[in-house]
């Protein structure tokens, strides 16, 4: 299967293996968002791998590295007592590898991390004892807990502290991305599904290689998400429970976040979700924005103390609105109900999520991919009701453009009725902030603003086809 995309992070991987130096690489992002299969394809051999896998107990994952180690060519001997004994197995088979650049992947390793097993003390001391001495060592660990690898891995204060030597965040196709994938699998399909697709997919690999090239789009949604055995249908959960071992509060708070696409503080989310605005909230935050689940944008008027997070996982969004609770039994609900007015709210905010992930795109667009820019959130602490402006982008040049997100099948028409929100939105950040900026207001929306209406309002457009670019 063709690798698409990834051209940065295989530049990385390239980087790693050429170094002459031992290499200890972590490689994370969202589940199903095609790690395992990056390395793999780009590796294509390794000198060892092993993979961990959800749920199983310690002395079966014991078991299982057993008899990689064999199938890589060592010695079988008795079974490891424990990680020290293992990894000790480990190191005489690369010992009596042939000379030259060895690859070893640990694949989802929190699985790996059971409690009560000695697994990361034992993989400290290998890497510490041996590894990291011997400069013919390319080691890639990987997983899709974000939080643990964080945890365990980047602020490790033990002796794995500062042994990372190279990290790899590996993100969701963008939109240029998904439009490669599916010309290269033969499915035709429109930009403007693509976009659609992404509203709902996210574009995570995984759930795109299901659409079959026979069917339409809709049809492709349908049977993914909605007939009878959906290859998606119970995807929400299994994603967040192969993440966290007690994601009741994790799903609350997602749950909660996608009831308002205009985001929500802190002290919002623990009123709606319930949840008490104590430790156990920050670490349930944290952890959700470390998996790539929501994302958290300061307050313009405050940086430092102020926040406002979103939700970021278009999938989790289009399960709650139209998976979770659909009892329709109807196989064909997506192709019936997306002229629905229904999904015209839902679009809007999708819509937004697919803007705030391709913010590369509308900078490049607007002409300042080199200039230095900090993006933000505001409401308005004076006005009833409170305005707000879910998107600046404040550039080192003096300009600050204020992002509307407009998601429609045809030109966007600004009306007197718009026209005046969005200045009274202008003034009314221009006078709380006492910005000294000049103030840009960009639409952002698929197929352009009308040429009727108030269309001069607006200083910059950016358009669907903008959000396409590599």
């Amino acid at each position: 299967m063709e690798l698409i995309g990834r051209n940065n992070e295989k530049r990385e991987l390239k980087r790693y293996y050429d170094s002459g130096r031992p290499e200890l690489v972590v490689v994370f992002g969202r589940r199903r968002v095609g790690k395992t299969f990056l390395i793999k394809e780009y590796f294509n051999r390794f000198v060892f791998y092993f993979t961990g896998t959800m749920g199983e107990t310690n002395a079966v994952h014991l078991s299982n590295f057993d008899e990689a180690i064999a199938e890589y060519g060592g010695v079988k001997g008795k079974k490891s007592a424990n990680w020290r004994e293992a990894f000790g197995k480990l190191k005489m088979l690369l010992s009596a590898h042939d000379k030259g650049r060895k690859v070893v992947f640990l694949d989802e390793m929190p699985w790996l991390d059971v409690p009560g097993s000695d697994f990361l003390t034992a993989f400290d001391y290998f890497w510490n004892s041996w590894a990291s001495s011997n400069p013919e060592i390319l080691c890639i660990v990987c997983g899709s807990s974000t939080s643990w690898i964080t945890k365990k891995l980047f602020l490790n204060r033990g002796g794995l502290h500062n042994r990372v030597t190279g990290r790899i965040h590996l993100a969701p196709f963008s939109l240029g991305e998904c439009e490669d994938f599916f010309k290269s699998r033969g499915i035709v399909i429109t930009r403007y599904q693509i976009l659609e697709s992404y509203m709902i997919f996210g574009g995570i690999p995984y759930y795109l290689h299901f659409f079959d090239k026979s069917a339409s789009f809709s049809q492709n949604v349908d049977r993914l998400c909605f007939a009878d055995g959906a290859a998606l249908r119970n995807e929400y959960k299994s994603l967040y429970y192969s993440l966290f071992n007690n994601p009741e509060r994790h799903l609350a708070v997602v749950e909660t976040l996608s009831a308002k696409a205009s985001g929500m503080t802190r002290n919002e989310i623990s009123e709606k979700s319930g949840i008490p605005a104590n430790g156990h909230l920050t670490n349930t935050l944290t952890e959700l924005e470390q998996c790539d689940f929501i994302e958290k944008y300061t307050d313009f008027t405050r940086p430092k103390n102020g926040a406002y997070y979103y939700l970021k996982d278009p999938f989790s969004l289009f399960f709650l609105r139209y998976i979770k609770n659909n009892n329709t039994k109807d196989e064909y609900f997506w192709t019936n109900y997306s002229e629905d007015g229904g999904h015209r709210a839902w679009s809007g905010f999708a819509f937004e999520l697919v803007c705030r992930s391709h913010l590369r795109q509308m900078k490049a667009k607007l002409g300042i991919a080199g200039i230095s820019t900090s993006v933000s959130s505001w409401r308005s602490k004076e006005s009833m009701p409170a305005a707000q402006i879910d998107l600046l982008i404040n550039r080192r040049d003096g300009v600050i453009n204020l992002c509307e997100m407009k998601y429609t099948k045809h030109p966007y028409l600004i009306d007197k009725t718009c026209a005046e929100t969005l200045e009274h939105k202008k003034r009314l950040f221009a006078s709380e902030t006492k910005t000294r900026s000049a103030l840009h207001i960009t639409m952002v929306t698929t197929y352009g603003l009308s040429e009727k209406g108030y269309r001069s309002i607006a200083q910059s457009e950016i358009v669907m086809d903008d959000l396409f670019l590599h």
